[in-house]
């Protein structure tokens, strides 16, 4: 599973007019193309000539805003990078490291991490990924020019050394327990130093180790990846190639799967009965790590006051919105969520998860907003969020607030998110595998992703203790005495972890998605 300043991308992809390559060395192709001017999957027999490319072709509901992967944390971006960069290490399914560009690594110490290599691996422009290129990315992560969304992940590394060419010795500052679950993050992906020369940054360039290869990218309509043919993993990937298509609207990706254009789509539970019954579409649903949340802009008087955020809370029907959102298939989360296991506490039994709408109102005009006030609901372009938005907006009818809908553009929201410049904001996030990330990445006062202004010393120093305590049990309780005073706090009301659904045709073998590794393609093959 992998995993997030940003520059405006808007203005960019608004004049983008050509097709983008990997690694600056692909001809550009012409634009317009569409996809029912491309032929769908078709399954000829050995009569009929040789047999099809192995294309996945897989209907998206929104545009990547850029591929860099130490900066971007739109999912509709990481959806796409992740097929084409590795870290030095990833998990299994059941939690466990394992290797990726690392073959071994050794901690002599509490400070020391020491990585070897696998020999051999290219980068997508042919040359080969060594030790000076893990020390390059991660000096590039921690520049404060870089305004790496990662850089809190990795701030406690002291010294990287390249003791040979295959070889690289981390000291950190201090013990930091999920210093290895932090690798396992896209935050931490290996790229090229000469290619990020090249061009400045990796936002419309690509140029990894991963399976799959930037090939291009033609703005409004599809990114095309192709195989790796140098991938360090014997047999892999198993795809030519993946297409990605840009259909915003659901009915028009339900169409496409339906008839075959497409291979693969996502959809909210409430969409399975559109499909259900169809024989030649599979539905492969997992549980996610995922949960929707409503964030505030606390440099706003109106949000300052913990009252009003408190009465929010208590505003807010959570299963209602599990009703309505996602067909009853979501479970009442907190920002770690159930699928974290024993890191989380019992939301769903706290006092600020009890709707109250008469108390909310007393929290309300304790506040001096006893007539409630007018604000604003950003959301993006995720179906399930909107909709989110839209029961919010009727239930916070009831304590006075008057909330209008914002519908952001992808590029649009992500300036939004990370300028500050909304006043709520409906979104999606997700808590990781370490409660480190969960909590401090996006509470603690230096957090990367703390986009909200909130700071609680207390919290910044139980993430402090958290992040050096080793013992399981003690680092237990400081994550979940942590996670009280957040949801005390109420920076952002916290609501569902869904589950996810994803449909496929029934020619496609080898796609079993799961909590911790929702898109892995390596194994797709196209019957």
């Amino acid at each position: 599973m992998k995993s997030k300043k940003i520059l405006s991308l808007v203005s960019l992809m608004l004049v983008m007019v050509i097709a983008l390559t990997a690694c600056g060395g692909k001809e550009q192709p012409t634009q317009g193309e569409q996809l029912e001017q491309s032929e769908g999957p078709s399954e000829k027999t050995p009569s009929e000539g040789p047999a099809p490319a192995q294309i996945l072709k897989y209907a998206t509901e929104s545009e990547p805003i850029g591929l860099d992967p130490h900066t971007i944390t739109a999912a509709a971006s990481i959806r796409i990078f992740r097929q084409i960069y590795d870290t030095l290490v990833d998990v299994d399914g059941d939690m466990n490291f394992i290797p990726e560009l690392a073959e071994s690594w050794d901690q002599p110490d509490d400070l020391t991490y020491i990585f070897k290599l696998k020999e051999g691996v290219k980068f997508h422009n042919g040359r080969e990924m060594v030790a000076e290129d893990v020390k390059y990315s991660f000096e590039r992560v921690l520049d404060p020019e870089v305004a790496a969304i990662g850089k809190s992940y990795y701030n406690m590394i002291d010294n990287m050394e390249i003791v040979d060419t295959y070889t690289i010795k981390f000291t950190l500052k201090e013990p930091f327990a999920p210093f290895l679950t932090n690798l396992t993050s896209l935050y931490g992906a290996i790229v090229p130093k000469e290619v990020v020369e090249e061009n400045g940054n990796l936002m419309q360039v690509a140029c990894g180790t991963g399976p799959f290869m930037l090939k291009e990218w033609i703005p409004d309509n599809k990114v095309i990846l192709e195989k790796n043919p140098d991938y360090y993993e014997e047999g892999l990937p198993k795809l030519d190639g993946i297409e990605y298509y840009v259909m915003t609207d659901e009915s028009t990706r339900i169409a496409a799967i339906r008839t075959g254009n497409v291979h693969l789509i996502k959809l909210p539970a409430q969409s399975i009965s559109l499909l259900e019954g169809n024989k030649d579409v599979a539905i492969k649903p997992y549980q996610s790590n995922e949960y929707s949340f409503l964030g505030f802009n606390l440099d706003l008087d109106k949000f300052k006051d913990v009252r009003v955020r408190q009465a929010i809370s208590l505003a807010v029907n959570r299963q209602e919105i599990i009703d309505l959102v996602y067909n009853g298939e979501a479970t009442v989360t907190g920002f770690v969520t159930p699928a974290m296991g024993r890191w989380t506490i019992d939301y769903a039994n706290e006092d600020l998860y009890q709707q109250n709408i008469e108390k909310a109102k007393k929290l309300m005009a304790e506040a001096g907003y006893p007539d409630g006030f007018e604000t604003k609901i950003a959301v993006g372009l995720y179906d399930d969020i909107r909709a989110t938005g839209e029961i919010l907006q009727k239930q916070l009818e009831q304590i006075g607030i008057k909330a209008s809908i914002e519908n952001l553009e992808s590029g649009q929201y992500v300036d939004a998110w990370s300028n500050r410049t909304h006043e709520m904001m409906a979104g999606r996030n997700g808590a990781g595998t370490d409660p480190n990330r969960a909590v401090a990445f996006f509470f603690s006062t230096k957090g990367s992703a703390n986009v909200w202004g909130y700071s609680n010393p207390e919290v910044d120093a139980l993430c402090d203790e958290g992040k050096v305590t080793v013992n399981e049990a003690e680092r237990e309780e400081i994550y979940k005495k942590a996670q009280k005073i957040v949801l005390n706090d109420s920076p952002n009301i916290f609501m569902a972890s869904p589950m996810e659904y994803f449909f496929q045709r029934t020619n496609i073998e080898g796609f079993e998605p799961s909590t911790f590794n929702a898109e892995k393609f390596d194994n797709i093959v196209i019957k």
